[in-house]
């Protein structure tokens, strides 16, 4: 059996030198075939050099390296696309989830019989309350927003099988949230539970902004309940409006009409079904962003060099 190992990479080159000799380590313990896919995601860093170089030394390393950024889920999505593995795993380079528990992820995928092992976190150390608090918040809105049932806690680090890497394979939309589409697949998925470590070294490239794009891509991507959420508060609004000028009206029958502030009244009124229609138009331009995003068909990265690959040239 072959193991592919995807590790998308952007601006790592302080914890390179390690991941690798720890992925390395791993995967030459186990009686596996094995190989080590990093993906350059357009680092600005020695991040390509030092892929480079380790690519040059070891056949087992294979490195493709973006012509540009193009983002997390589409670096693991060109690892897929051109690893050559009976089951591959997904994987960060930051060591936050420690290689040396792959093993004990295949044998549970052989012992299981699964399509999918996928990682759940006992611990995440090293992060703050804040940004735990909103992981869980986030992925609880999802499952209530979502038609599909998606597991908690969980992140990319997984384990899929050959079956799974071809089904994904026929996906050719833009937008991906990877963890999202393994789930809506189907199969067989089996947990994994584990302990999350702090990063090794360097700091997260996953800023605020880079985390609500990929939560948007989640929501967006699996619901069409913001849609129904945006009816449901313009139905509101006309029924507040409503009951307000039946409350002005009754006030004027009843000789209070002073008591009405006028220009305050209108100016609520103006600002309240003002926000409820930026809002909806926000939720609808995102679902029509997204299509026009897919009707222009444009790849999802361009990949500048691929190293220890065997036709170097197919992408």
């Amino acid at each position: 059996m072959k193991v592919s190992v995807v590790i998308p990479c952007y601006n790592e080159e302080e914890v390179l030198p390690l991941s690798h000799k720890r992925f390395s380590q791993v995967m030459s313990s186990t009686p596996y075939d094995y190989e080590l896919i990093f993906v350059n995601d357009g680092s600005k860093d020695r991040t390509e050099e030092l892929l480079l170089g380790f690519a040059q030394n070891d056949p087992h390393t294979k490195v493709l390296s973006f012509s540009r950024n193009f983002g997390h889920q589409n670096a693991v999505s060109a690892g897929l696309h051109n690893c050559t593995g009976d089951v591959t795993v997904i994987i960060d380079v930051d060591l936050q989830d420690p290689p040396e528990v792959i093993p004990q992820m295949i044998e549970t995928y052989l012992r299981e019989g699964s399509n999918v092992v996928y990682a759940v976190r006992n611990k995440r150390k090293g992060e703050t309350f804040m940004k735990k608090f909103t992981a869980k918040l986030y992925y609880r809105m999802l499952n209530s927003l979502s038609d599909y049932t998606f597991p908690v806690d969980t992140g990319d680090f997984r384990l899929i099988d050959r079956k799974v890497l071809e089904a994904f394979k026929q996906f050719p939309e833009k937008h991906k949230y990877l963890r999202g589409l393994f789930s809506w697949m189907g199969f067989k998925q089996t947990p994994f539970y584990y302990d999350r470590n702090e990063r090794a070294a360097g700091k997260t490239k996953y800023s605020v902004r880079k985390m609500f794009s990929l939560a948007s891509a989640g929501i967006f991507g699996f619901s069409k309940k913001p849609l129904k959420l945006a009816i449901s508060l313009g139905t509101l609004s006309i029924f507040i409006a409503l009951a307000f000028a039946i409350w002005v009206f009754v006030m004027y029958l009843s000789g209070k009409e002073s008591i009405v502030p006028g220009w305050s009244s209108t100016i609520i009124t103006i600002v309240f079904l003002g926000g409820v229609q930026l809002f909806t138009i926000g939720i609808l331009g995102e679902y029509i962003g997204n299509i026009f995003d897919e009707t222009k068909n444009r790849p999802e990265y361009i990949i500048d060099k691929k190293i220890n690959f065997d036709n170097p040239h197919q992408s």
